[in-house]
């Protein structure tokens, strides 16, 4: 069997999600397993060259796991033909630029989200890639997790009938970082940096609500920021300037409405971190990460409003737990399996910069909302 290597360019590999979801838990992974296959049977090996800022860190990186290709010099790793795709995790505020630099050096895109730092800025990067004519693609990792895969065998198979709702519960508390270090890194809490939940969740629940159910058409939102000031990873007090919750109505194509509460200020009382509700005709279901719970009309009980008396209906213990069914990998390593099968053999890919582009327009209307109080409808992006 035939072994093909593939040079990627990974920018932003030190950060958190860089280091621990793209580099070790997807490409390493990717290598470790023997490349990724392609349809005739040819495997295609990752070579990652690892790029950054900090020295140090990157050569302490790259030792870690027996890599020997890595530099600083990002402009010379975009101009190295051997490397052919360019990976993007660095900060959204200095995304554009990288991105820019690398579809005009004919590279192929793959990139965190959010793309860019507002819908114009993103939509170019579309369009830019568009015209130089590379495959480009964007990380949509919610999609993978079994509990949604779950859902969508429920969605696929009929079992909602008419969807008529969807509720969404997203958060955890992430710690102020003075008497305990917060969870998530400070520069999410500066919007002058590129923070807030908006920008980063609405980005995920974009491509969530139209892959599964319908496009978004009109999002009503507010947004606050709860907790006025939080502690650096050096200990320091600084102000937090960006949204740390948001509670969103949108408004979906065929009458569906979505509720969805993001939040880095709520004590969890969940089964998991994220659960989606979804109420149909014929049905409803609950997905979360791992797991998803169905009931079906037959099975639905019927309460009566009585709250004089004490509540004798076990309704939690009235769904059923959905079967695995299936082998679910990490999700990030399927999206660069995918990727890598776009580029090489010319496989499905419909998360493109353009799709990064509507996640980035909703987060932007999504904060328009909360500023002016006011209904944003959305109109159709095309290139």
């Amino acid at each position: 069997m035939a072994t093909t290597t593939l040079g990627i360019v990974m920018n932003g590999v030190t950060g958190r999600m860089g280091h621990r979801q793209h580099l070790v838990r997807s490409i390493l992974a990717i290598r470790e397993q023997g490349g990724v296959e392609l349809s005739n049977g040819t495997r295609v090996m990752p070579e990652p060259l690892l790029v950054g800022r900090n020295a140090d860190k990157l050569s302490e990186l790259a030792g870690q796991y027996g890599l020997t290709n890595w530099t600083t010099d990002l402009d010379g790793a975009i101009a190295d033909a051997d490397h052919p795709i360019y990976f993007d995790a660095q900060l959204t505020s200095v995304r554009f630029d990288a991105l820019t630099a690398a579809i005009a050096a004919g590279k192929h895109i793959y990139t965190e989200k959010p793309t860019a730092s507002d819908s114009k800025a993103a939509l170019e990067l579309a369009r830019l890639a568009k015209d130089a004519c590379v495959k480009n693609g964007v990380v949509h990792d919610k999609l993978f997790l079994p509990g949604l895969r779950k859902l969508r065998r429920l969605i696929d198979g009929g079992f909602f009938g008419d969807v008529l709702s969807i509720r969404g519960e997203f958060g955890y508390w992430v710690f102020e970082g003075d008497w305990q270090a917060a969870q998530r890194p400070s520069w999410n809490y500066r919007a002058e940096d590129g923070g807030g939940i908006v920008m980063d969740m609405f980005c995920h629940w974009n491509y969530v609500l139209e892959d599964l159910f319908a496009p978004i058409h009109a999002v009503t939102n507010r947004a606050v920021t709860h907790i006025g000031h939080r502690w650096d990873e050096q200990g320091r007090q600084y102000e937090a300037t960006a949204d740390d919750a948001a509670y969103a109505i949108f408004e979906l194509d065929g009458g569906i409405i979505a509720q969805l509460n993001s939040s880095w200020v709520v004590r969890v009382n969940r089964d998991e971190l994220v659960e989606f509700q979804v109420d149909g005709t014929h049905g409803s279901a609950v997905a979360g990460l791992q797991k998803c719970r169905f009931q079906s009309r037959e099975g639905t009980p019927k309460p009566v409003w009585n709250p004089d008396l004490a509540e004798t209906i076990p309704y939690r213990q009235q769904w059923t737990e959905m079967p695995d069914n299936d082998t679910y990998d990490n999700g990030f390593k399927v999206q660069w399996e995918q990727f890598i099968r776009h580029v090489v053999e010319d496989g499905p890919n419909p998360y493109d910069l353009l799709s990064g582009a509507r996640g980035v327009r909703l987060a932007e209307a999504g904060l328009e909302s909360s500023r002016t109080g006011r209904r944003i409808e959305l109109a159709e992006l095309a290139l």
